[in-house]
């Protein structure tokens, strides 16, 4: 995608609609430490954000520290987390990512994507929300959304996440990479649907080149 100083203002034009919308942002998943953001976060994965909220309580009541994740025994926590889908694999990957932050970095989540992504389980959207949601640090999660959102929009004209992440990158200034992905989603979720958009609400219309718009309902 180009990047030169009329893609940048369209980039900013879209973000500076989205900040109108939502002047303030966070995610909606429930956590009270960034190794629990981590977790919830890996749990996220092909279910709602409301399903992960219902069951983290439980599973960090029984297992509150990555010590405690991290010596479970994983058919234990596949009966807390069963509910949020896909369930063996996101045990695997939250247990295995609790003992690598045990063994190499003495149970602290580190604030670098590079670290971040060395741990079993955590891909560099994962990571990116840690970063930007915790400590406000420039970081880009791409996930459906932000990938679907972003080529509506002509932000992108790739599909593989880190190419998306990319051209992102070089839209915007990294100032304001930390309040993009949450923005971006949010948006996703509420008007921008993969199948159909609320296109007659939506302040980004007149940019937006998705071919069959929704018409106002009834």
């Amino acid at each position: 995608m180009p990047t030169d100083a009329a893609a940048r203002r369209h980039a900013r034009t879209l973000l500076g609609r989205l900040k109108k919308r939502y002047p303030t942002i966070r995610t909606e998943l429930d956590y009270r430490s960034p190794w629990q953001l981590l977790v919830v976060t890996v749990m996220s994965a092909q279910t709602t954000d409301e399903n992960v909220n219902k069951v983290a309580p439980a599973l960090f009541s029984r297992w509150p520290e990555p010590a405690d994740l991290g010596a479970a025994n994983p058919e234990e926590v596949e009966a807390v987390i069963f509910s949020t889908g896909f369930y063996r694999q996101k045990t695997k990957s939250i247990i295995a990512l609790s003992q690598d932050l045990l063994e190499r970095f003495h149970g602290e989540v580190p604030r670098d994507l590079d670290e971040l992504v060395t741990l079993r389980g955590v891909g560099r959207k994962t990571a990116s929300v840690v970063l930007a949601e915790v400590w406000d640090l420039p970081a880009i999660a791409v996930d459906t959304h932000v990938k679907r959102v972003a080529y509506r929009l002509s932000l992108t004209d790739e599909t593989d996440p880190t190419k998306v992440e990319t051209d992102l990158r070089n839209l915007y200034p990294q100032k304001e990479w930390s309040g993009i992905s949450m923005r971006y989603i949010q948006f996703g979720r509420d008007v921008c649907d993969s199948r159909k958009p609320r296109c007659w609400e939506c302040e980004m219309v007149d940019r937006c080149r998705f071919p069959d718009k929704t018409p106002f309902p009834g």
